[in-house]
């Protein structure tokens, strides 16, 4: 069993950045973030691989950067020119392909204010 731990999320006004970070208690091949509103389905919004491929949602291309650390089993995402429209609680995501298992955090709350 892999525990996820998530930090960073926070209020911030529109332009504004914030850095999201999951930790994880053991090897993970593919890490991810989603978010989720009210009513909505969860999205993905950025994952990495553990070979550093990632890709994004079209939305946050060019303003989020997914990256990680496998020596501390650590990942983190960047996000810079927050909209109102990223306001959502954002989960953390792992996946082992050894053992086809899928593994969440507990989320962490993003306000983006206009």
């Amino acid at each position: 069993q892999v525990q996820l731990v998530e930090s960073g999320g926070g209020l911030v006004q529109a332009g504004g950045s914030l850095r999201l970070s999951c930790s994880a208690s053991g090897s993970i091949d593919v890490m991810g973030w989603y978010r989720q509103v009210p009513g909505k389905q969860r999205e993905l919004v950025a994952r990495i691989t553990s070979a550093g491929s990632t890709n994004y949602l079209d939305s946050v291309k060019g303003r989020f950067t997914i990256s990680r650390d496998n020596a501390k089993n650590t990942m983190w995402m960047q996000m810079n020119s927050l909209e109102p429209e990223d306001t959502a609680v954002y989960y953390c995501n792992a996946y082992s392909w050894g053992s086809s298992r899928n593994y969440w955090g507990q989320g962490t709350q993003v306000t983006v204010s206009s």
